[in-house]
């Protein structure tokens, strides 16, 4: 009996033998096209060369171009080296939401934010810190606002020809001390700080003249006039203020101070402690004709 045989398996010798011709003969075509692209390049490259350096108007050109780029380059890199996120930036504002204020001071607020141009949020420090040092100075905090609203219209950078600064335009150089307890004469600039120092030398200006119309007198530096053109402005806002803070109707007639004859003292008015009321500093003020806030 026969025994039937299984055919050999057919040899893949062949196969195996096409796929690495294939393989080599691709290597060999991408070798070839790099090579003759690399000699093209580089032929190319020595021919830009030699043209550039026998045409001076070329290389001048290209020069140009690449210094161009170049710069192009650097500032997009000091670019973003220039706005670097600072998350702590907000620290250094001086501001908060008016609707966290009470109502009177978020009237206030936005009364003055309307009529001045001035956003609410920083006002809303502004505002919140007049109340708190008229009710420590015994002084209205509308009467404050009001002299701030005429002095700068709350720019904490005005600065005047004679040299007043900040939102209550106080002179520095006369009163440096003042600023001693804020880090120094710089503090000007402090929002905060220069209506804490102003509001120090509006208190003593109305100590020493015993009245408010007098005291604005003194604090505007108002020596050869009795100071009636700025105690009317300062009192009509004063009123206007007030009125908003309040929820009372827009006072229309605003009643003018009496005008005061100014007579020059033969001596000296012997100084006064200040009250101490305001973190401001402890100075003694000024002798009764010298200005305040300017001269």
């Amino acid at each position: 009996m026969t025994a039937n045989i299984a055919p050999p398996p057919k040899s893949t010798s062949g196969a195996v033998a096409s796929l690495k011709t294939a393989v080599g003969d691709a290597y060999q075509g991408f070798f070839d096209i790099t090579h003759n692209g690399l000699a093209l390049l580089g032929t190319l490259l020595a021919v830009g060369l030699i043209t550039l350096s026998a045409r001076a108007d070329l290389r001048a050109g290209a020069e140009e171009q690449l210094l161009g780029w170049l710069l192009e380059r650097q500032e997009a890199a000091n670019a973003d080296a220039m706005y670097v996120a600072e998350p702590t930036a907000a620290d250094r504002v001086t501001a908060a939401q008016p609707g966290d204020l009470p109502k009177q001071q978020a009237n206030v607020t936005f009364w003055l934010s309307r009529k001045y141009r001035v956003a609410p949020e920083p006002l809303s420090v502004l505002v919140a810190e007049a109340f708190q040092i008229g009710e420590k100075a015994k002084l209205d905090p509308t009467l404050i606002l009001a002299v701030m609203a005429v002095e700068s219209r709350f720019n904490p950078f005005a600065q005047s020809p004679v040299g007043a600064q900040g939102l209550m335009q106080v002179l520095t150089r006369m009163h440096t001390e003042k600023y001693d307890d804020f880090g120094g004469q710089l503090a000007a600039f402090d929002p905060v700080s220069n209506l804490r120092v102003g509001a120090r030398v509006l208190q003593d200006a109305v100590k020493r003249a015993g009245s408010v119309e007098g005291g604005l007198r003194l604090y505007v530096g108002a020596v050869s006039t009795d100071g009636s053109w700025y105690i009317n402005r300062v009192m009509a806002e004063h009123l206007r203020i007030q009125s908003v803070a309040l929820g009372k109707p827009m006072q229309r007639y605003v009643p003018r101070p009496r005008a005061t004859p100014v007579v020059a003292p033969a001596a000296p008015v012997p100084p006064v402690a200040p009250g101490g009321d305001i973190e401001a500093g402890g100075s003694v003020p000024l002798p009764h004709t010298a200005p305040l806030t300017r001269s």
